[in-house]
């Protein structure tokens, strides 16, 4: 196949985009051979269907037009609107069969790549007029392709009317014996069968064509890698761009998180590497809720943030892990924490309550006890169910 202006070989099958794209512009598999051949065989069917009533009215039609009175040729008015009526009475004739060959001409195309109608095929494309681009159409592959095509048809044409004549022939000759009307609807007979003939020996090339053009047709859409990247870009965006999109969006996420720090009543640390800031306000809030939780740097600012605006923080590894790996933020904690945290926010109300006088009696809680289902959610790799 032709490369790319790249020097990239299209070895890569199409994507659907590029198939609906391909489609859009008109660019379908077709075969004209199932084409013609079709239309055929479906006009030769029709012909025995309404051949016999087709040729008994026209054949009436054309005695009655032979038929003309004396007067009639006189007057030239009569005769003009004699042909006018015998006109408009043959096409009466004649038109389910040109109905029928009509909607005969869609088949094939509805069969090889269903309907598709577009403006696209119909623009006028100027690179077409390149004498260069002329000469490879005539001289290449395709060309070659539908030259052997032709020579075929030919030759099984010309077999297969060679092995009718022959063995016709005694029928053809007897015709000269046979009286007029019955000599016509015979050789009649006879020339619809060869022509069905001739029509359904032309499968055998539409059984060749199609499945080539199909072929062809993907192999024309094949793409490079470079066109898979680019397609992929353009569908579901630039990595990069969409990482720097997630960055600032977890950035601007960290900024509203760390503005909430202040509200909260105290910050549980691991000390090192997790924080949690939890707020109650008593009437306000139905429990504690957690607004800002984070891991190493985070942590680290979420600390520096709460320091700079004197909220307490209260060492408490186990309870931070847990809370860190079962609330996200803006969720009330858990009920099975309840007795942990309200221990922790008893102790900062007494401190609070007594900041600048002596807090020998106030002593910090060591006996936060911790659930078994909370317990170790990191080597769990489970996600907390609430």
């Amino acid at each position: 196949m032709a490369e790319q202006d790249s020097g990239q070989d299209r070895t890569e099958k199409p994507t659907p985009k590029k198939i609906a794209d391909a489609r859009k512009k008109g660019q379908i598999a077709r075969s004209r051979e199932l084409n013609t051949t079709l239309m055929l065989i479906i006009a030769a069917i029709s012909f025995f269907m309404v051949g016999g009533y087709l040729g008994d009215e026209l054949r009436l039609l054309m005695v009655a037009d032979l038929t003309i009175e004396r007067d009639m040729l006189l007057e030239s008015n009569h005769l003009i609107e004699a042909l006018k009526l015998n006109s408009w009475q043959a096409l009466v004739f004649i038109a389910p069969f040109l109905l029928i060959t009509l909607v005969s001409a869609f088949i094939g195309p509805l069969v090889m790549g269903g309907w598709n109608f577009t403006m696209s095929a119909a623009k006028p494309k100027f690179n077409k007029l390149s004498p260069i681009a002329g000469f490879k159409r005539m001289f290449g592959t395709h060309a070659l392709i539908e030259l052997v095509k032709s020579i075929a048809k030919v030759g099984l044409i010309g077999a297969v009317g060679a092995l009718l004549l022959w063995g016709l022939s005694d029928e053809f000759f007897a015709l000269s014996a046979e009286p007029v009307n019955q000599g016509i609807i015979h050789g009649g007979k006879m020339m619809l069968w060869v022509f069905l003939a001739f029509s359904t020996i032309l499968l055998l090339v539409a059984a060749i064509d199609v499945p080539y053009q199909l072929w062809s047709h993907h192999k024309k859409l094949r793409m490079t890698r470079q066109e898979l990247k680019d397609e992929f870009k353009q569908t579901d965006g630039n990595p990069e761009l969409k990482a720097k999109v997630k960055a600032m969006q977890r950035e601007m996420a960290q900024r509203r998180m760390l503005d909430d720090v202040p509200t909260a009543n105290v910050v549980l640390i691991n000390p090192t590497h997790f924080s949690v800031a939890i707020r109650y306000r008593d009437g306000d809030d139905d429990s504690p809720i957690v607004v800002a939780k984070g891991t190493d740097e985070l942590a680290f600012r979420i600390r520096e943030v709460a320091e700079k605006s004197n909220v307490p923080l209260f060492s408490a590894p186990p309870l931070t892990r847990a809370l860190y790996y079962s609330t996200e933020i803006g969720q009330h904690i858990p009920t099975g924490l309840f007795i942990a945290v309200a221990k922790v926010l008893a102790y900062v109300y007494r401190i609070n309550d007594q900041l600048g006088t002596a807090t020998r009696n106030i002593h910090e809680p060591d006996d936060l006890e911790i659930p078994e289902e909370f317990r170790d959610l990191d080597r769990k790799n489970t996600k907390f169910e609430r």
